[in-house]
């Protein structure tokens, strides 16, 4: 079950920091370092250098970002630019964008602690496969700052909206704690809520709904481990620990304002086949819609492309993109029988994804799963087009996004997508609110938390 709780955040202090909005950042795995280093130059007190800290010269066991990210926490909480909340919260949290095509869309949610369960004895499902390097890291921060930076972004399924409506009734929609607007152009506004009646029938209808994890697989998995270890050394005691509990974004799946865009794939050079190889094997599992291009035509006829592969998603065609460097064509790939034949019956084997990792990447282009480590994703077509263009991809394959139809089926089937298989959007934001584990840092009092 969802069993959600309420708590006291550890937020920024305004009136230390200034404009809130210098000491957010995005969510760790999306930051270039290009952008790490921008954020480190916005403020001294930026979140990043608690979620993905900079790496120096000399680092080891005794001095790491591991180590860092602890120490600017408690000086952080020493001076009071963090402070606790007095009262447990449920924090309201929306974000109005714009998608590609224009329309204004807003994501609405919250973020509260939820119980941890372990996979396939609960209701809590992931939908994608992890990797270790990166639950490792996310261990380790978690292990040495025994704090949750960033949420685990989740969604439940509510048609009728009654948990949001009733959070939203808790709140002066005009006047959030904190507004931002972020250099995408999109508004973040997040609020407290505290009054126990709202928040006991928040907890209440979330109760019997399963969650599906949407983003932060790998934190979700190290918070697992963390509970397991902290569970082994307090082994004598029968009491709820904080390490029970993860830091989470809830959305409603049945909301319209949740976006999923696709993932698309760059492959680098040097290619594991010949191209005639490579088009043997995929006339063998794909129909092939060829979109050839001169100079002077090559914006238009790659309109049309894109404009021919995005009206696949409202059928039941398994239809990608391929770009291949040096050839003045685009290539619409759409499965076929034959090809069709060789998938299995799950929700997870009939995914544009799987199809693309097991009918190009294994069988046309000969890639071992070794070789998938070397693919590049990105989330813009325009971004795939330059990167072939420009020659530094061999080949890039475009994607459609996937349903959240199918996220929920592959996950109600305990089974997991291929690694980076979606991209939900827009994200939300590291630094509104923070979950600490251990309550023996400065400013920090070390009481247990009331339940509404």
């Amino acid at each position: 079950m969802a069993e959600i709780k309420p708590f006291r955040g550890v937020l920024y202090d305004s009136s230390k920091v200034g404009d809130i909005a210098a000491v957010l950042a995005p969510p760790y795995d999306i930051i270039e370092p290009a952008e790490q280093a921008a954020l480190y130059a916005r403020h001294a007190s930026n979140s990043v250098r608690l979620e993905l800290g900079q790496e120096q010269p000399g680092d080891g066991p005794e001095n790491n970002i591991y180590t860092r990210a602890k120490q600017f926490l408690a000086e952080w909480l020493r001076t009071g630019i963090l402070h606790r909340d007095e009262q447990p919260s449920i924090y309201l949290y929306s974000i109005q964008y714009r998608v590609g095509s224009g329309e204004l869309r807003t994501m609405r949610g919250f973020l509260s602690l939820v119980t941890l369960e372990d996979f396939g004895t609960g209701r809590i499902f992931p939908h994608e496969n992890t990797r270790a390097a990166a639950k490792s890291d996310r261990y380790r921060l978690l292990e040495t700052c025994r704090s949750n930076f960033s949420p685990i972004f989740s969604l439940y399924s509510d048609p009728e909206d009654r948990i949001m409506r009733a959070l939203e009734k808790a709140v002066d929609e005009e006047k959030p704690r904190f507004e931002i607007t972020d250099h995408e152009g999109a508004r973040h506004r997040f609020w407290s809520i505290t009054e126990p009646a709202i928040l006991s029938e928040v907890i209440a209808r979330m109760k019997p709904l399963p969650l599906v994890i949407a983003d932060g697989h790998h934190r979700y998995e190290s918070a697992l481990r963390y509970r397991n270890t902290q569970r082994e050394a307090c082994s004598t005691t029968t009491e709820t620990l904080p390490s029970d509990y993860v830091l989470m974004y809830f959305s409603n799946m049945d909301d319209p304002g949740l976006t999923i865009l696709p993932t698309h794939r760059l492959i680098l050079a040097p290619l594991l086949c010949s191209l005639s190889d490579l088009r043997r094997g995929l006339a063998e599992n794909f129909s092939l819609q060829t979109f050839p291009f001169t100079k002077d035509t090559e914006r238009g006829v790659w309109q049309r492309f894109l404009a021919a592969l995005h009206a696949t998603q409202s059928t039941k065609a398994r239809t990608m993109g391929l770009i291949v460097r040096g050839e003045s064509r685009y290539d619409l790939l759409t499965l076929t029988p034959a090809g069709e034949a060789k998938l299995g019956d799950s929700a997870r084997d009939r995914l544009d994804v799987t199809i693309l990792q097991q009918l190009i990447l294994h069988e046309a282009m000969r890639m071992s799963p070794e070789d998938e480590e070397r693919l590049i994703y990105v989330k813009d077509e325009e971004e795939a087009l330059n990167a072939v263009r420009q020659s530094r991809a061999e080949v890039a394959v475009l994607l459609n996004p996937p349903k959240i139809t199918e996220v929920k089926e592959v996950a109600s089937a305990a089974d997991r997508m291929p690694h980076k298989s979606t991209y939900f959007y827009p994200k939300p934001l590291t630094g509104f609110v923070f979950n600490m584990l251990d309550f023996s840092f400065p400013n920090i009092r070390q009481d247990t938390e009331p339940r509404p």
